[in-house]
């Protein structure tokens, strides 16, 4: 756990915030600790290529499930962001020059790691003039280069006031787009202060727009201090939107520093809310306590593709 000496060298915008109680985790959300050989495989792929994961980065804690199966979230752009929202791990700051080469390390490291299905997200890069956009469609198609049968699911910023920049990743055709929504609208101010949800959610309908074939996803935590009726009308949001897949989590706090855990949702909860949401129409749900946008991404792809075959015969 990250010392407060820690997290102010990490997370120096950050350190202005008074400390909020870390809770005792239930049963049902712990994980065992990271340790296999393959484990260590992908951790020496992701060095020897110099590149950044989210599974690292934002402390996720299924890393040692995922790269012990030799999959991993490749968080292109560097390791700072430009926001600070309030439930991430992320280090904020003023972000280093994007590498050039960076496309085809990705695309080296999703060959050798032989992956069927790869996830690619980002940090926030409002410095740049299409926030990433261009760099996000240049890992798209070094990746398909490098291994074409490959599929590509991108998880990228909101690409808030950088106007054509949604078309260039669209364009670059990923199989998968997901972006988050992170949280009900009501709790924006305080744990996403620099978004705007109905942006977020025209940036999702806007790609259906551009390419109805292209499949959409989006995620909420929960914990937060959202209610019931508030999820509800997320998904009702989503749906509107033409979401496809919607993925529901259990906030984790990084930090004392980072927002404060509400409650730890039960499992009955998670289950009624997968529920409720393919009466929705999602095609896909995934609801768990240790649910993340790219946790079990590549068996939730096939999955997918097979609902919409399957909902189209119908």
């Amino acid at each position: 756990m990250a010392t407060l000496l820690d997290t102010r060298l990490r997370h120096p915008e950050k350190a202005h915030r008074a400390d909020t109680p870390l809770l005792r985790k239930p049963e049902w959300i712990r994980v065992r600790a990271p340790g296999s050989p393959i484990y260590a495989e992908t951790q020496m792929i992701v060095r020897e290529n110099g590149l950044v994961t989210v599974c690292e980065e934002a402390g996720c804690p299924n890393i040692g499930e995922c790269w012990s199966k030799k999959h991993a979230t490749f968080m292109i752009m560097g390791d700072t962001c430009t926001r600070a929202c309030a439930f991430c791990n992320v280090k904020t700051g003023l972000p280093e020059a994007l590498e050039a080469d960076e496309p085809e390390r990705v695309a080296d490291a999703i060959a050798r790691m032989g992956l069927a299905h790869a996830v690619i997200t980002s940090v926030d890069r409002d410095d740049l003039a299409d926030g990433g956009a261009v760099h996000f469609a240049r890992v798209i198609r070094a990746t398909r280069v490098a291994t074409p049968t490959t599929t590509i699911e991108v998880l990228t910023p909101d690409f808030l006031k950088k106007n054509g920049a949604l078309e260039q990743v669209v364009q670059a055709r990923p199989d998968v787009f997901n972006h988050n929504l992170e949280t009900v609208p009501a709790l924006y101010l305080k744990i996403r202060p620099g978004a705007r949800y109905f942006h977020s959610l025209r940036l999702l309908q806007r790609v259906k727009e551009l390419d109805p074939m292209m499949f959409t996803k989006s995620g909420i935590m929960v914990g937060l201090g959202e209610t019931r009726e508030q999820v509800m009308q997320v998904m009702d949001d989503m749906r509107s939107a033409n979401i496809d897949f919607i993925t529901i989590g259990q906030y984790l706090q990084p930090t004392r520093k980072h927002a404060a855990i509400d409650r730890f949702v039960t499992p009955d909860e998670f289950k009624a809310y997968e529920t409720t949401a393919y009466a929705k129409g999602f095609l896909m749900v995934t609801s768990s306590p240790l649910t993340r946008s790219s946790h079990h991404a590549g068996e939730d792809f096939a999955r997918l593709r097979a609902a919409r075959i399957n909902h189209a015969g119908h």
